[in-house]
C-alpha cells in the first residue's frame, strides 16, 4: 500500500501488528511499540450493539477501529463510520480496512479523523452530521490524569482524560449525532458513574448497567452502560459479567462469546423511539 505521511508518521513512532479478532474474523493494524491496543473492552462495546441491528454506527475515539469493526463483523447490515483524533491511530484504521482479510467489511466502513468534543458547526464541517446515527458507542479515555503517567505520548492520549467534563462532552456529541431513540453505550471505570449519569442527563433514559468483574467475588473493574436518547424508561441495574471462571486466565465461556463475537449482550428494555 502506498504509504501517506501519517502512515511515515506512524512508522518512525512505531513498528505495527496485524492482529485477529472474533478468531480471524477480521483484523486490526496496531502500533506495536506505542499506543493504545485493542482489547476486551473494545469487545465487550460492541457486544452492546443488539443483533438484527442495521443503519450506521458512530464509534466515537474509534482508535484503530476494533469495536466498530467487531460490530459490523457479527452484524452483516450494519455500517461503521470510525471516529478518531489522533492522526496515527486513524492511519492504523484506514490501514485495517485496506487489508485483503478485511475486504469483507470494507465497503461498510469509514474513518472520519476529527476530535469528537467539537461542537455545533465546526462538528458538522468535520463530519459528524445531526441526527445521522442509529448507534453511538464510545470508549474514551477514562483514565484520571492523576494517574500514573506514560511517557508513550500516543498512548497517553487514548487513556487518559484531557479535561475534567470528558463524559459531558462526549455524551454531548452523541446525543446530537444520534437519531431519536438511538442507543448509546459507554465502557467506563465504575469511579466514573456519577459523572456519565450527570453527563447522560435528560439527554438519554433507559439507562442500563452492567458490572464487569474479572472473577466471582471480585469487584467490577468495568462498567459498561447502555442508553436511549429521548427515552423516559427506568434505569436498569443488570447482573455482572464474568470475565474468568476460577483461577486461571483463561475467559468464562459468557466472556468467551462476547469477546470472539458469537454473542451479544442486548438490552432488556426494548428500544422504542420517542414520541
Amino acid at each position: 500500500m502506498t504509504q501517506t505521511p501519517d502512515s511515515k508518521t506512524l512508522n518512525a513512532a512505531a513498528s505495527i501488528t496485524i492482529d485477529a479478532f472474533h478468531n480471524g474474523g477480521f483484523f486490526l493494524v496496531q502500533p506495536a511499540g506505542s499506543g493504545h491496543r485493542a482489547g476486551m473492552d473494545a469487545m465487550l462495546l460492541a457486544a452492546t450493539v443488539p443483533e438484527g441491528a442495521a443503519g450506521t454506527l458512530a464509534d466515537l475515539g474509534a482508535g484503530a477501529g476494533a469495536a466498530g469493526l467487531a460490530a459490523i463483523n457479527r452484524l452483516p447490515d450494519l455500517n461503521a463510520v470510525l471516529i478518531e483524533r489522533s492522526p496515527a491511530m486513524a492511519e492504523c484504521a484506514r490501514r485495517s480496512l485496506a487489508l485483503s482479510e478485511n475486504v469483507h467489511l470494507t465497503a461498510r466502513a469509514s474513518v472520519i479523523e476529527a476530535d469528537v468534543t467539537l461542537t455545533g458547526s465546526h462538528r458538522r464541517e468535520a463530519g459528524l452530521a445531526d441526527y445521522a446515527y442509529d448507534y453511538v458507542i464510545l470508549n474514551p479515555p477514562f483514565n484520571s490524569g492523576h494517574d500514573r503517567k506514560t511517557p508513550d505520548l500516543l498512548k497517553a492520549e487514548a487513556h487518559a482524560m484531557e479535561s475534567d467534563d470528558l463524559f459531558e462532552r462526549w455524551l454531548r456529541t452523541a446525543a446530537a449525532i444520534l437519531k431519536p431513540g438511538g442507543q448509546v453505550s459507554v465502557i467506563a471505570r465504575p469511579e466514573s458513574l456519577a459523572e456519565i449519569f450527570a453527563a447522560l442527563g435528560k439527554r438519554f433514559g433507559g439507562v442500563e448497567i452492567t458490572p464487569v468483574i474479572p472473577r466471582t467475588g471480585s469487584d467490577a473493574i468495568r462498567i459498561l452502560i447502555t442508553a436511549i436518547k429521548g427515552s423516559r424508561a427506568r434505569m436498569r441495574l443488570r447482573d455482572r459479567i464474568l470475565i474468568h471462571e476460577g483461577e486461571g486466565h483463561a475467559f468464562s465461556d459468557q466472556m468467551h462469546g462476547l469477546a470472539n463475537g458469537r454473542a451479544a449482550w442486548p438490552r432488556q428494555t426494548p428500544n422504542r423511539p420517542s414520541k
